[in-house]
């Protein structure tokens, strides 16, 4: 990307120059994960999760055609309320930006812009995958792509349980992503502390993360590494639960022909409607936790450089 199309925060700007901690932000959560003003709310509450870790946030979104790395509070705000906006994943940005658009980042659009800036660890609530039924739509994310070529690690609640965890496993096996989570044995579904899929590595602290983040990348091992943090047992939802009313939220998509990047978010909000604003809370309360973890890790890895 030409340098100009890209706008640093001046507060993150001095923690790059400083070799403070960073931690990215997505900002697609926003604008098409939750409703407002929980999007605001929850957006701002993240940031000031990194912040008390010791960590600098960066949500990341392009605005008149330029990535912005950092968001003003008035910037926050506009992508709360706006109705306009794009889900901004790799293939849009050329387009976004060309047309001088807005656009809120995925995970593969963050994760790009991030690396940019220098960035090393990125905050998400659930990461994209394959989805189910690939074997025949071949819909898979671009979030899985993004996360083989490019060296920036994704702390996130696990895949999203709406999509089918145990092929987005073996795809990130394929293509060389190690998976770990933190605390447990078994890999975690976004609601749920489960998922029935064993964790290929299990590490228990930010320290022990950082190592084999730094370990990875000074061996010229490019790419990220999945950080599987689980959702806390006092916010999870039971997975046959959770099972349920996913099952319910795809068959109305297909009745509704909801189909590539309107699914996702189309799947979020029948599950939330249909749970009381249930699977919201739990979707709001990972990702603070989330956000707390991945400052954490990205103050380690800082430690360890300086």
């Amino acid at each position: 990307m030409i340098p100009s199309y890209l706008t640093i925060e001046p507060s993150v700007q001095a923690a790059l120059l400083q070799h403070r901690p960073v931690v990215a932000l997505e900002s697609t959560i926003i604008s098409h994960g939750m409703p407002y003003p929980k999007n605001v709310e929850t957006a701002r509450a993240v940031e000031q999760a990194i912040r008390e870790q010791g960590a600098v946030p960066a949500t990341i979104a392009i605005f008149g055609g330029r990535c912005h790395v950092g968001l003003t509070d008035t910037e926050l705000a506009y992508f709360g309320k706006a109705k306009d906006v794009w889900k901004v994943s790799l293939r849009d940005m050329p387009y976004v930006i060309s047309k001088g658009l807005y656009g809120a980042t995925t995970v593969a659009a963050t994760m790009r812009i991030a690396s940019m800036a220098g960035i090393k660890i990125f905050v998400t609530g659930g990461i994209g995958g394959v989805h189910r039924g690939a074997e025949t739509s071949m819909d898979i994310s671009a979030d899985l792509t993004e996360m083989a070529a490019t060296s920036v690690a994704v702390v996130s609640a696990g895949v999203k349980s709406i999509l089918d965890i145990g092929l987005t496993l073996e795809y990130l096996e394929t293509k060389g992503i190690p998976v770990v989570t933190m605390g447990q044995d078994a890999f975690p579904s976004f609601y749920s502390r489960k998922s029935g899929y064993a964790s290929p590595l299990r590490l228990d602290s930010p320290a022990e993360i950082a190592a084999l983040l730094d370990a990875k990348w000074s061996m010229g091992l490019e790419g990220s590494v999945l950080i599987a943090n689980p959702v806390a047992a006092e916010n999870e939802m039971p997975a046959d639960e959770m099972e349920l009313h996913i099952q319910l939220a795809l068959v109305a998509a297909a009745q509704q022909s909801v189909r590539g990047k309107e699914i996702t978010p189309f799947l979020l909000k029948y599950i939330a409607d249909h749970t009381k604003g249930e699977s919201l809370e739990t979707n709001i309360a990972l990702i603070k936790q989330n956000a707390a973890a991945g400052a954490s890790i990205a103050v380690a890895l800082s430690n360890m450089a300086s």
